[in-house]
């Protein structure tokens, strides 16, 4: 794998989205148009409930002090959940084009990142953009059987996770807590994180990111609504969920200060052939595959994902569950 200055190679996409704002309400402002056919594979939500007690109703719980909230959190056990699983929970209706907080039933003050169901299980809705490196690799297996090119492709990344390309500015975007009984370091730590504010006119630095400070400053895949560092990427090398560990935007600095092994999956991934292309856009708590009737009915057959057949033209919108309103 290796960085791509020549962006030229997504031009493809771009000729493909929708550039008319009047048109942007359907998915087609960040998935390309003109595919046989498109797979909506929706992100794992949490869901707590409490192990070998009565659980709280939904009223129960609203009564209850948050000291007590804290208190029953912590004997709260933590597990992944399906759209459809919830939608049971709370008496909604799941479906391809289902929006979260119409399925937790979010009243228009309400916080849809948290639920309480009317069993009294807590419901944490999906990380939107973000998909652990398991259910890639999942997806992998399917797209890499669908394309005469599984050993050659493309990534595009986000440039807008925190971290991930270096900046000019006072401070760095990502910062790594640093514990020391030594007091004279302790002296300089807390000079340098108060000297920020001690001086308005310090001037803005060069600040590094996860990649190099080459790729940092070079040129960017310019779609309608992002921009993205783009890479050569094999499709085959995702089908695996050790992915992580070869892929040129691995985050080694966090790995420098004893974090584990990690790395960013890409926002967009096609193939050379261009058989398929798959989106996971930064605001949507699912991740779409566009490519011929033979992948998406195999990804939407796979026990392992839980995904449904979308239309061209669909809209996520996060109003456009009109069955569940």
């Amino acid at each position: 794998m290796e960085w791509i200055s020549d962006v030229s190679v997504g031009d493809w996409l771009r000729e493909r989205l929708n550039k008319d704002l009047a048109e942007n309400n359907t998915m087609h402002s960040v998935v390309p148009s003109g595919f046989e056919a498109y797979a909506r594979i929706f992100h794992p939500a949490q869901v707590r409930s409490l192990p070998d007690r009565a659980v709280p109703t939904m009223d129960e719980w609203n009564r209850m002090p948050d000291a007590e909230h804290a208190r029953l959190s912590e004997l709260f056990v933590d597990a992944p959940a399906s759209w459809a699983g919830t939608a049971d929970a709370f008496g909604t209706t799941m479906h391809a084009l289902a929006q979260w907080q119409r399925l937790v039933k979010t009243p228009p003050d309400g916080d849809w990142r948290t639920r309480i169901a009317p069993d009294g299980r807590e419901f944490t809705s999906p990380f939107e953009g973000e998909i652990p490196p398991t259910l890639l690799a999942a997806i992998a297996r399917h797209l890499i059987v669908h394309t005469s090119t599984p050993d050659a492709g493309f990534a595009a990344i986000w440039e807008g996770w925190g971290g991930f390309v270096g900046h000019f500015g006072e401070t760095s975007s990502r910062a790594f807590l640093e514990f020391t009984d030594d007091p004279a370091h302790a002296q300089v730590l807390q000079q340098s994180f108060h000297d920020r504010f001690n001086n308005p006119f310090r001037k803005a630095k060069w600040q590094p990111g996860i990649v190099s400070d080459e790729i940092s400053q070079g040129q960017r895949l310019s779609l309608p609504s992002r921009d993205h560092v783009l890479f050569s990427a094999a499709p085959a090398v995702f089908a695996d969920p050790d992915w992580v560990l070869g892929v040129p935007w691995r985050d080694r600095p966090a790995e420098e200060h004893g974090f584990a092994p990690e790395a960013q999956h890409p926002s967009i991934l096609w193939p050379a052939d261009r058989a398929w292309v798959m989106v996971s856009e930064i605001d949507y708590d699912s991740t779409i595959v566009a490519g011929s009737a033979a992948l998406i009915q195999a990804l939407c057959a796979d026990a392992a994902l839980e995904a449904l057949p979308i239309p061209e033209g669909a809209s996520l919108h996060w109003d456009a569950d009109t069955i569940n309103r």
